[in-house]
């Protein structure tokens, strides 16, 4: 594989990372809302909306730097659907916190700095709400 064609393939494998960091964000944003609505108090309510503000605002970090990469706006899916109680949807997030966003944050071949900052920033957001999903947990 030249040089030309490695850049290319990365490339695109870097753009859909984006993309499915975009559609897993959009999704979160979606079912905190709901599960902030479902809290059984005003303390997990709040954290769980400053949880989703993290959530908003990576979004937003990923959907501008794929317009700036690609120039075209992403179509933002939901990647499945929210739990229908408070307790599933704690233990469900509780898990998929745990999990890093993606391999991109150990990639060396990332071409943008300001992209590995983002996985790298959102990945450690995630490990800090998986610590406030495991918080909730214990308190139910």
């Amino acid at each position: 594989m030249n040089q030309s064609s490695m850049q290319t393939s990365t490339s695109t494998e870097v753009l859909n990372e984006i993309l499915k960091a975009i559609d897993g964000e959009y999704t979160a944003i979606a079912c905190y809302e709901l599960l902030a609505n479902q809290a059984p108090n005003d303390e997990m309510k709040k954290r769980i909306l400053e949880i989703r503000n993290d959530e908003i605002r990576h979004y937003t970090t990923f959907w501008y730097l794929y317009i700036s990469l690609t120039g075209k706006q992403p179509s933002p899916k939901m990647t499945r659907q929210c739990p229908s109680d408070f307790k599933s949807g704690v233990l469900l997030h509780s898990k998929m916190n745990k999990k890093p966003l993606t391999s991109i944050t150990k990639s060396r071949e990332v071409p943008i700095t300001q992209l590995l900052d983002a996985f790298t920033h959102a990945s450690a957001d995630q490990q800090n709400h998986a610590v406030w999903f495991l918080y909730f947990l214990n308190n139910l």
